[in-house]
Order: C-alpha cells, then structure tokens, then sequence
C-alpha cells in the first residue's frame, strides 16, 4: 500500500486491471475520498437528548423512519463536543422477567418479595451457580460464563460482583483473568507492590479488573491528577472501536518509574489498562448486575417452576430458546404441561401438580403464527370447555387457518383428538359462519360426511410437527430418536 486506501501498480496488475486505465485512477480516487465516511444514519435505540431550548435551533432534525419519531442528524461525539446532554434510557430483559416471577410467587405462593427483600446470601444459590447450574440466570448463563463458575465457586456477593466484571474482552485481552484464579485458589500467593496499591487492589486480590481501579493506579501509582485519570477512564469508554487510551502510556510508565515501581510492572500494569478499551465494567455496574444475577439465580434454585413460566413469558430474550429452557426446567423436577385449548392462555401459566408441588402449563404464545387477541378470545369464550375444532370456530370466532394452526399444534389432544384428525376437522371448515337461516340444510338431507380413518403419526413424525408447531417438544429431544445410530460410532 503506497498510501491509506492505494493499492500498488503492480497489485492491480496481479488482479486484472490495468494501473494505466484513466477511469480505474478517478475510481481509486473516489474510494480514498469515501474511505471512513459514514455509510448512513440509524436511531440509537434509546437514547434521548436533553436541551434548555428548543432543539431544532440547536441540531439539524429529521424523521425517523419510525411513525411519529425524529432523530437528530449529528452522532453522539458531536454532541459531546458542544456539551449537549444525551442520555440512554435502555430495558433489561431480566427485570420483567423477575416482576413476573415475584407476581406468580405472590398468585402461587403467597410470598411477597422484591428485590431489596430476597434473602441475602443463599448457600444453595452458590452452590447451584458453582455447578454451572445457570441457564436462564442473568449475565451467567453463556458458556463462557458457565466454564468460568465451577472455578470461581462463588461464595458470596461480591463474587457475583467479580464473575460478571471477569468475563469480558477486557479483562481477558489484559490477562486477569488466570491470575486472579490461580490467586483466588491459592495457587500464587497475592502480593502488592505497595501498600497505596494494596489498598486499591485488596479486594480483587492484586488484578486490577474495574474502571475504577484502572484510575485509582494511575492516582496513586503514577501520579495521575484526578482530570488526568478522569481523561483516561473516557479513553475507556465502552464500545469504542479505536480508544486512545495508549496516548497515555509513556505518561503512565514515567510516573510509575518515578514513584518506585519496576518497568515491568509499570508495563503490565498499563497493558492491564489497555484491556479495558475493548471492555472494561466499572464496580458499580457489575454490582448493580451482580443483584440480578443472585434474584435470577434465587428464584431459579427455590422456585424452578416460576422462574421457567416468568422466563418463558419474557422471551425474547437471553441466550437459549424456549426447547432449552423447558428442558432445564424438566431436568429441575418441574411437571411441563403441553398446551392445551381448555386449559392454556396466552401467556404460560403455573398449575399444582399430583405432587403438591407447582406445574408449567404452555401458553399459546409458544405456537407460532397465534396472535394474543386469538388467544384472548379463546380463553374468555371457553365457558365449561370446547368440544372440538368446530366449536372453537363458532364461540370464539376464530379464524379457519388459526384453526389449523391450533391443530397442528396438538391443542385438542385433551378432547381425545389425535393431531390429524384434528386438523383434518379444522380443514374442513369454510371460511364465514353461515346465517342463522342456512345454517342447515333445507330439505333436512344433508350430507353427512363418514369418518376418516388417517394412519396415526410415529413418534419421529410428533416431534417433528411439535418442532414446526412450538418450537419445542416434550415427547423426545430429536437426537434421542438418533441414539441407535449414533452409539454404535461413539457419538
């Protein structure tokens, strides 16, 4: 490359073009004018800016492509530069999904709990998180984490507060992650090189591995004013493609070398620091994580059959699909119930078992192509129960193809009806429902159509169409039906 975005004579040559082409040098030309141009516009997802005046005297202004809406046309460094105050109003997933729990455990349970009122300190909750135990649990639930948990066997709250810090393309490109570990197991004794450091890095046993930390070193280490570190916790800002943060490094290693300390540890020290410009959490957020993990975890080891129902009820979200975390919740001794048409609402729910213990009804919501206001209307004329397809179609209105939907999903099982048969009735209803007056035949010599006999599906075939249906299947995981094919090779 002769300079940014040219390429050599002799590479165009090599790829067929020919360098002396008048129209391939204005082509180059432009492709080194646009190199790094923005390539179009799009609408933070919820971040709102905040002015004393009006905002269309202060920004450019257009409509966004979402009715209703406008977005301004400058991005968010510009605005930092003119010190316009834009804020970021996200939603975490997580948290409606432990509203919902404590709403069921108040419905089911009697138990009224919120977050600030969980019982602290739950041995069983780290004992299940020390066994990897997590699907579903917040920010714990990747496999990473899930490698990471058996070797951290957290013990109390501010390991939850380490693990979700930890596991992050900071602190792993800076290389904590091993150490701490081998630290926390007593493989390598925990040293400081100074008592100030010590005080910084106490709680994390020598490795540096928050923000905050990352300042307090260069305060206390290397002579940083509280503006200088200042400066350097924004060269760490999350989500930045190309920090700065090596614009302080000789700064760094001077100070570091003035007070005392080696090169060697003023230079991992610093590489520490650089690991945090791909991904470096501060303290107070991996906390604030840190909580949710434990209430998730909480309800997950007391509550199985709540936790699934609330998690499933708050999809989409999280690592795993609902298959997996049904299947999780079967593992965990929670009854799962299929859905049913005269027993399922729209969201799942949670019923008593044989056993006196909580049992998982599937929702509508899990059939695909069921819209809530069909399954609302399903639910509120169900009166004593349906009878059949028909039935369903005449009270509750619904729609021939959601019909065959409902079918295909195995709803009317409970009836007695096998999965084709009853989609063979849903197919064989028109589309209106008749006037009052046709309703029957005239002359009172209607045809009545015979039964049909349709070949019963093999097991293969069921979970095949619950798969297409729901998603899911609670009559075999598929690769159980490839068990005699797979053993034989060592699968």
């Amino acid at each position: 490359m002769a300079a940014r975005g040219a390429l050599e004579p002799a590479r165009l040559a090599e790829i067929g073009l020919d360098p002396r082409d008048p129209r391939l040098a204005r082509t180059l030309a432009l492709i080194r004018e646009i190199i790094g141009f923005p390539r179009h516009l799009s609408q933070h997802v919820g971040g709102f800016v905040i002015t004393e005046g009006r905002l269309d005297e202060l920004v450019p202004i257009e409509n966004a492509s979402m009715e209703g809406r406008t977005v301004i046309c400058w991005d968010k460094d510009d605005i930092d530069t003119l010190g316009i105050l834009k804020v970021d109003v996200l939603a975490l997933g997580m948290l409606t999904c432990i509203r919902k729990a404590f709403d069921l455990l108040v419905q089911h349970r009697g138990q009224g709990y919120s977050l600030a009122t969980l019982p602290p300190e739950d041995a069983q909750v780290y004992e299940m998180l020390s066994r990897a135990d997590s699907l579903g649990v917040f920010q714990v639930e990747s496999r990473a984490q899930m490698n990471f948990l058996p070797r951290m066997r957290p013990r109390c709250f501010y390991d939850l507060v380490i693990q979700v810090a930890i596991i992050r393309p900071g602190p792993i490109q800076g290389d904590m992650v091993h150490p701490f570990i081998r630290r926390r197991n007593g493989e390598e004794a925990v040293s400081f090189p100074s008592d100030e450091l010590g005080r910084v890095l106490g709680k994390t046993l020598g490795v540096p591995l928050f923000q905050e930390q990352a300042m307090q070193i260069a305060i206390i280490g290397a002579g940083f004013t509280p503006e200088e570190a200042d400066r350097l916790r924004r060269s760490l800002a999350t989500f930045k493609k190309h920090g700065n943060v090596s614009e302080f490094r000789a700064r760094f290693l001077r100070g570091m070398q003035a007070n005392g300390y080696d090169n060697d540890f003023a230079e991992r020290c610093f590489s520490q620091i650089e690991g945090f410009g791909s991904y470096g959490f501060p303290e107070s957020h991996a906390a604030s994580f840190a909580h949710l993990v434990y209430a998730s975890a909480w309800l997950k080891c007391h509550h199985p059959a709540i936790f699934a129902c609330a998690l499933l009820n708050s999809q989409p979200m999280g690592f795993y699909a609902p298959a997996q975390i049904v299947r999780d919740a079967r593992e965990h001794g929670v009854t799962v119930r299929p859905v049913c048409i005269n027993a399922s609402y729209w969201d799942n729910t949670i019923e008593p078992d044989s056993r006196g213990r909580l049992a998982l009804r599937l929702g509508f919501r899990q059939i695909k192509g069921v819209a809530q206001d069909e399954a609302d209307w399903i639910a509120a004329a169900r009166g004593n129960g349906y009878v059949g397809p028909e039935d369903v179609w005449r009270r509750a209105g619904v729609t021939p193809a959601a019909l065959a939907r409902l079918a295909e999903a195995d709803v009317f099982a409970a009836l007695g009806l096998t999965r084709r048969d009853a989609l063979w009735q849903a197919r064989a209803i028109g589309g209106e429902q008749p006037l009052p007056l046709f309703a029957r035949d005239i002359d009172g010599e209607g045809i009545v159509e015979p039964a049909a006999h349709l070949p019963a599906m093999t097991l293969g075939e069921e979970v095949v169409e619950d798969y297409t249906a729901l998603r899911l299947s609670l009559r075999a995981h598929p690769l159980a039906l490839l068990r005699h094919i797979l053993t034989p090779p060592g699968v």
